[in-house]
């Protein structure tokens, strides 16, 4: 059987701040180490992992090192920038109250991931679906044949992933809340790639 796990980075003191991180250096709290190392110990139990894969920011680097403290036997991950979070440029950093101060005219109910703005050094909504269309293709072309591979990566990334398997609307899907932190998407890539199961948490049960 061949099996992708997304993985969603641990709690970082943004996510606990609620500011926009983006591409930003944010690192995680001890709540977020320890979410890592329990994803970690069940992952080592419940899966045979033959590949590792990560984004290349700080928050899923320093996940990726907690989860292999406690999953024996993980292979070295590859270190991968096309599946990062959306590069908010000049926006990382703001508290959410600030964006919403910034565009009244957003919904507030909705994730400033589907924010229809270019912010300056940073990335449209549109770059940063054709990226994660991209970064998914890529993703499955690398896993072998009954392969189990892990990927770290981050919500909106999952939210697309997501869209794409199930042919929802993507700008609809980005709106929604971001699964956990150290949550498990599984998708079988046997035949079609199929999504078994979303934003799971089976390290706390």
């Amino acid at each position: 059987m061949t099996t992708l796990l997304l993985v969603r980075h641990g709690e970082t003191h943004w996510n606990r701040e609620g500011r926009v991180q983006g591409w930003a250096a944010t690192g995680l709290t001890d709540r977020g180490r320890e979410q890592a190392r329990a994803l970690g110990a069940w992952l080592g139990g419940a899966h045979t992992v033959d590949r590792v894969l990560s984004s290349d920011l700080e928050r899923t680097r320093a996940t990726t090192a907690a989860v292999r403290e406690t999953a024996d036997g993980l292979p070295s991950p590859a270190f991968d920038p096309s599946l990062r979070e959306r590069g908010f440029g000049v926006y990382q950093g703001f508290l959410a109250e600030e964006m919403a101060d910034r565009f009244p005219d957003h919904d507030r109910s909705k994730s400033f991931l589907t924010l229809a703005v270019d912010p300056l050094n940073g990335e449209s909504v549109t770059d940063f679906r054709d990226r994660v269309e991209r970064a998914w293709d890529g993703l499955t072309d690398t896993v072998a044949d009954g392969e189990t591979a892990v990927a770290v990566t981050h919500g909106g990334v999952l939210k697309l992933v997501r869209a794409i398997l199930t042919a929802r609307d993507p700008q609809a899907t980005l709106a929604q809340s971001s699964p956990p932190n150290c949550s498990v998407t599984e998708v079988g890539l046997d035949g079609t790639p199929e999504l078994v199961r979303y934003g799971a948490t089976p390290w706390r049960d």
